[in-house]
């Protein structure tokens, strides 16, 4: 049972009773599991059940209608069936752990994006890591009584605007060349196998948030990207199986070279995807090259203008 399904099937036992016990307020309600945990990913199994699961859902409302009319709901909720499938209830106020259960739409916006909407200028989404745009943008809505939900996370889950998608991916780009190309044979030709090591972990994880955002989607935190890294139709079957082999791969000294190799020649696949895309008219495939080339294409004159190896500000 995943438990976003689960979540489905509660919600479903549940809302007659919370329509005839506080109809005024569902009226304005959305409801839906969304935000961190692997649930929310869909890519829960038997080992994510030893922590926070079972049989619960989300109610998100206006902070305003929350607050005013609070007992009404929790006495609603304490009405609600013990469990469901075999999986008992998450929805006693001590086992909610602040995941689930009614939450005011504005708590949850800044929970996951540092303020209380959808981001609007560049500098409010530099300031949010992608990860938590992943979550606040994950899971299902399963109703959404006016609407307002729905509109906010559909702000978000449109993607970046074009200025900062372009500021991302000409950071991301540089970030993987260092990492990947440049310090990864460097450090296997001096035989340092812990600087290899680092080098092949940093080239990983930019290089995943590369190709998430070429195929405009927000890399989750690191633990659940790799499950999701094949699903992309864009490179990320090629990346996904390129890591597998380099995790599997000895990173001793020279002899171990042909690792980097391979990092090279996915590299070439990323070079000649952004030239295909037209967002890069660099044709050679030292990805570094690209970072300069993409910003140039920034509109912002103030954006254009910062740092091309920072994609997050402080």
């Amino acid at each position: 049972m995943k438990g976003l399904e689960l979540a489905e099937r509660f919600y479903a036992l549940c809302r007659p009773r919370l329509m005839q016990a506080i109809p005024h307020i569902m009226a304005h309600a959305a409801a839906g599991l969304a935000g961190e945990g692997s649930e929310c990913f869909g890519l829960d199994d038997e080992i994510s059940q030893d922590h926070d699961f079972g049989a619960a859902f989300c109610l998100w409302l206006p902070k305003d209608l929350l607050e005013a009319h609070r007992d009404a709901i929790e006495a609603a909720f304490s009405t609600l069936p013990e469990s469901c499938e075999g999986f008992g209830s998450r929805l006693l106020p001590d086992a909610r752990a602040g995941r689930v259960g009614p939450v005011a739409r504005e708590d949850f916006c800044r929970a996951f994006l540092g303020i209380p909407r959808a981001p609007e200028t560049w500098r409010e989404w530099l300031a949010i890591p992608e990860y938590q745009l992943a979550a606040f943008s994950n899971g299902k809505v399963f109703e959404d009584g006016d609407g307002a939900f729905t509109a906010l996370r559909n702000a978000v889950r449109d993607f970046y605007p074009n200025d900062v998608l372009r500021k991302k991916i000409a950071a991301r780009a540089m970030q993987t060349a260092q990492a990947g190309q440049y310090n990864l044979p460097r450090s296997l030709a001096r035989g340092d196998a812990i600087a290899a090591m680092l080098a092949c972990a940093r080239f990983a994880e930019s290089a995943m948030s590369l190709v998430f955002l070429v195929n405009r989607r927000y890399m989750p935190f690191y633990k659940h990207a790799g499950k999701l890294l094949p699903q992309l139709p864009v490179l990320g079957e090629e990346l996904a199986t390129l890591l597998k082999n380099l995790a599997a791969h000895p990173l001793r000294g020279e002899q171990d070279m042909d690792a980097a190799q391979s990092v090279e020649d996915f590299c070439g696949l990323v070079a000649r995807r952004l030239v295909a895309s037209g967002m890069s008219d660099v044709r050679k495939t030292w990805l570094w090259l690209h970072g300069p080339a993409i910003a140039r294409t920034i509109t912002d004159v103030e954006l254009r203008a910062t740092d091309l190896l920072k994609d997050i500000l402080p």
